[in-house]
């Protein structure tokens, strides 16, 4: 049986590490495989990502751009075809959340428009497109809005 002492890795999986520093037949003496001077054959040198030796960097060259609206509203879409293709005549966030078509709940639903629906359908959402809202209107459905004073 092997035991701890007997394990060794198996052979050509390991190679030894480099000893530099060893003298000239080493191949890597005298400055140990760093070259000549400069910050780089010092001992302790750390150079920063993104330092380009002292010249003012990319990062601070560059004009900084845009912004983040504190107040921006951000919706899970599902379109119109999507409503076509359920067999529910109910759809709300919890349904869509159930049939794993929208995410965790903690963002808005909105309905877009893109494909056409041919049988009445009753949605709650916290939003619709223009064109959604008429389509399902015209296949003889209600498009309700949620997060009002009357939630649904």
């Amino acid at each position: 049986m092997t035991e701890l002492h007997d394990l060794r890795p198996s052979p050509g999986s390991h190679r030894n590490r480099k000893r530099v520093g060893r003298g000239p037949g080493s191949g890597t003496g005298k400055t140990s495989g760093r070259g000549q001077k400069g910050q780089k054959a010092r001992s302790g040198a750390s150079i920063p990502a993104g330092f380009e030796g002292g010249q003012m960097p990319l990062q601070r060259r560059i004009p900084k751009g845009g912004f983040t609206p504190l107040n921006r509203v951000e919706y899970e879409v599902v379109n119109v075809r999507t409503l076509q293709e359920m067999e529910d005549t109910d759809v709300s966030p919890r349904v869509l959340q159930a049939r794993s078509l929208i995410g965790s709940g903690k963002v808005k639903l909105k309905i877009l428009g893109t494909g056409d629906l041919s049988r009445a359908v009753h949605v709650h959402a916290h939003a619709f497109s223009a064109s959604a809202r008429e389509k399902i209107e015209a296949a003889g459905g209600s498009a309700t809005v949620i997060g009002t004073d009357t939630d649904a």
